[in-house]
This record gives C-alpha cells, structure tokens and sequence, in this order.
C-alpha cells in the first residue's frame, strides 16, 4: 500500500505538466496522509488541469460519505470489477497523483521501521491514480483520489516486507497515455517501477505521526 507521501508543486511543475488551469496555490509538504487534499492532474474536454483532491476515494454511489473501509489504495488485481474502482475506470477517470517521494514501513522484528524512496531519474513524479466526484444530500460534490497499488518489485519487498505492494509510479512518457490512452493502453503502463531507478533510505520514526511534517523527516538515519 501507499499511505504517505511527500508533495511539492510550483509553477515550474504546472509549465511542465502543460497544464491549462493549476493549481491555486504552490506548497511542499513532507508527511500527507489519508483524508487530506492532495495535487493531482485530470484530463477534462481534453485540457489538463491541476485540481486537489481528497486522498481516499469515496463512490460516486456512496453520496459523498466514506465507506467503512481504506480506499486510498486501489489494486491492480481488483482495479476492473471492484464495486469502488470499476466506475472510475470505466469512464476513464484517471489522474496523476503529483509526488516526490513516499513512505513504506519495514518489519523488523517487534516494530517497524519507516523508508524513504523516491525516483533517481525524476525529481518529481507521478503516481497512476483514479478520481471519482461524490455529492452528499444538499451539499457540494466531493473530488477524491486513489493511487493504483502493485505487488513489489525485489527492492520494495525487502522494504514493506509485510504487505508486499508498491505505488504505480509513471515514466514521464507515459503521463499522456495514462490520462488520455484506451483502457488497455492505460492498464499497460501499470508496471513496476525500476528498482536501478529508486532510491531509499531509513528515516526517522517522526514520520509515523501526520502532525509532523518538516523537510527532517526524509534525512536518512543510521
């Protein structure tokens, strides 16, 4: 799974998205966790825009109300018949989840141990997600997000050696496909990302809780 993650954005990042409308304002934050707005890119009357989005997608059937259970994540297993994921994908509602590093935990013996990993070949990235907009009775709709989950590639299992997941991270070249490709031109581009190309790196324990969130939380321990 992916849970946290690290987000920066500017307006160098909107000129290199192309993005027709960005984002409101610029931020970088160090520790976003579930239930918090986070920068994303849509394709909407075939114009890119940035938008924020709640992290944790609610149905668009669920009348703006969060389910019972997680859904930040969505599986790739799962990403075509599951009742929370099957309607984004089938009307093409993809995003990128706008990211330059994320956080996995390591079991080491009675605790665990948080990670930091980011791309080598990308300063900032993108994460494959899906979007979903849902309306509460007499209130405004609620724009919300998921990243696509994977299984591990060697160097994530070793990581997140209990869960076994990775996020989808896109190559730069893929960002068109993913938003604007066929079905199965999108389902392609879901592969795991080069371990040669991910660094990580032990970090402190601060990170486990969301009220921190400092550039100290992505320096390596020993």
């Amino acid at each position: 799974m992916c849970g946290r993650f690290v987000t920066s954005i500017d307006a160098a990042l909107e000129r290199e998205f192309h993005l027709t409308r960005g984002w409101v304002q610029f931020f970088t934050r160090y520790n976003v966790a579930p239930t918090q707005a986070v920068p994303v890119v849509t394709l909407r009357d075939g114009q890119r825009a940035g938008e924020m989005m709640r992290f944790g997608l609610i149905p668009f059937f669920a009348k703006g109300e969060p389910g019972a259970y997680s859904t930040i994540n969505a599986r790739i297993e799962t990403l075509r018949t599951s009742p929370a994921w099957r309607g984004p994908w089938k009307r093409a509602q993809r995003c990128l989840v706008i990211a330059t590093g994320f956080y996995e935990w390591q079991t080491q013996g009675g605790g665990k141990q948080p990670w930091f990993i980011h791309c080598a070949d990308q300063e900032t990235f993108a994460f494959a997600g899906l979007w979903d907009s849902s309306t509460p009775p007499g209130g405004e709709p609620i724009l919300s997000c998921a990243i696509i989950t994977l299984p591990a590639s060697p160097l994530m299992a070793q990581i997140h050696n209990t869960k076994l997941r990775e996020p989808a991270i896109l190559r730069r070249d893929q960002h068109e496909t993913w938003l604007g490709g066929s079905p199965e031109e999108a389902f392609a581009c879901l592969q795991p990302y080069p371990d040669e190309l991910l660094s990580a790196w032990p970090v402190s324990r601060k990170v486990n809780s969301p009220a921190n969130d400092d550039p100290s939380l992505i320096e390596a321990v020993g």
